[in-house]
């Protein structure tokens, strides 16, 4: 673990004392742990998801998100020379953005939902957005391993790096691989997905490497059950067709191979893509060194951001923005996060470690990030000269 703790670094980007304050009043003093039983006591009546929300929080968004594609491809073509089209293709194009975000981002609740009671969600959500956007349900299963205490910040964990510990280039090359995901995507369902329907033996090759929504490149999937294959199969089918018709489609109807679809289309992954990156670097602080992390330092390299929920939510949708606070109760639904927080804000001591937590702002924590990851060695390597001196 490097010489900057996560406690000290949660310390360095911990907001204000005046802008905490506006949490609420906070419990005098405790004995400076984390408690799950006193949390619990707090929020235990908000397990419960609401599938009225989630339903229609859904459809909305990706509605929404279809509606705004539609007016980005279609409102050049029909009012091009209208001059109020390029601000309107702007606003459509941000709207696409952020509602396919919202919708995409409900791929992270499948995972933590009750299995009970929300297959129909699950099925619709696949049809309406994880299949035409290429992120089926499948490619997020293996997400459990990044909240598993002994695997979280390991090389078992797919979705982290050790950030602090590496050039800032990486986290450039971080947010630029947004530039190539949308072919590699489009690669796996339309070539890789005939080639293990013909080849069997491909398939246990593709699935370690190159099924899977991670962070590390180089996390090996685990083998599949039978029940899970067959979902992944099934998945990658309708995927593979969603691509064939991407490509061919514009050829069949009009004869001509370029497909306005196709410029529009990679526009937007690119900006959903970026956006997604950039809410990943704020969702830790990345302290870890691949070694296997106490239960603190975990909860210190999550962060949460309570702040400017108008400005938040749009960019760390459906609970994303509450990242430590899903660390800690993955369980809860994203639609209770704010309320959860509040009150352990309001209610755990004034020493617990769950304040930390708190950040002022993404910008902040990214800007700390650069910073540890630029002058990472540096503190390390002056620590013998203090102690000598």
């Amino acid at each position: 673990m490097s010489v900057n703790s996560p406690a000290k670094l949660a310390r360095d980007t911990h907001p204000d004392p005046k802008r905490a304050g506006q949490s609420g009043p906070q419990k005098p003093g405790g004995d400076g742990q984390f408690s799950f039983a006193e949390a619990r006591s707090l929020i235990g009546d908000l397990a419960k998801p609401n599938p009225r929300i989630y339903w229609t929080d859904f459809l909305l968004s990706i509605i929404g998100g279809f509606i705004a594609l539609h007016a980005t491809l279609h409102v050049p073509r029909l009012f091009w020379s209208e001059p109020w089209v390029v601000p309107a293709v702007i606003v459509s194009y941000l709207a696409t953005v952020l509602l396919f975000m919202r919708s995409v981002m409900f791929i992270h609740e499948l995972v933590h939902l009750p299995k009970e009671g929300f297959n129909g969600f699950r099925f619709v959500w696949n049809l309406l957005c994880g299949i035409p956007l290429f992120v089926p349900s499948f490619l997020y299963y293996p997400h459990m391993d990044h909240h598993r205490r002994k695997h979280y910040g390991t090389e078992h964990d797919g979705e982290y790096l050790s950030l602090s510990h590496h050039s800032p280039w990486m986290i450039v090359g971080f947010i630029g691989q947004a530039l190539v995901i949308p072919f590699l995507g489009l690669f796996r369902f339309v070539v890789l997905s005939p080639v293990c329907w013909l080849i069997p033996g491909a398939r246990k090759l593709v699935h370690r490497h190159a099924s899977t929504m991670v962070v590390d490149p180089f996390y090996e999937r685990e083998d599949a059950s039978k029940s899970e294959m067959r979902v992944v199969v099934v998945q990658e089918f309708f995927c593979f067709l969603v691509g064939a018709g991407l490509i061919f489609r514009h050829k069949i109807v009009t004869g001509e191979w370029f497909d306005p679809l196709w410029i529009v289309a990679y526009s937007v992954a690119i900006g959903l893509l970026t956006l997604n990156e950039i809410r990943t670097l704020g969702a830790h602080r990345w302290t870890g060194d691949g070694a296997e992390m106490t239960f603190e330092e975990q909860l210190l390299d999550s962060v949460n951001y309570p702040h400017a929920p108008w400005i938040s939510e749009l960019w760390g949708p459906i609970g994303t923005r509450y990242h430590a606070l899903h660390h800690l109760f993955p369980r809860l639904p994203y639609h209770n996060l704010g309320k959860a927080h509040r009150r352990l804000i309001e209610g755990l001591p004034a020493d617990s470690p769950y304040h930390k937590t708190v950040a002022n702002s993404l910008t902040a924590e990214i800007k700390a990030l650069w910073r540890r990851s630029r002058d990472r060695g540096k503190t390390a390597e002056s620590q013998p000269a203090k102690i000598a001196a």
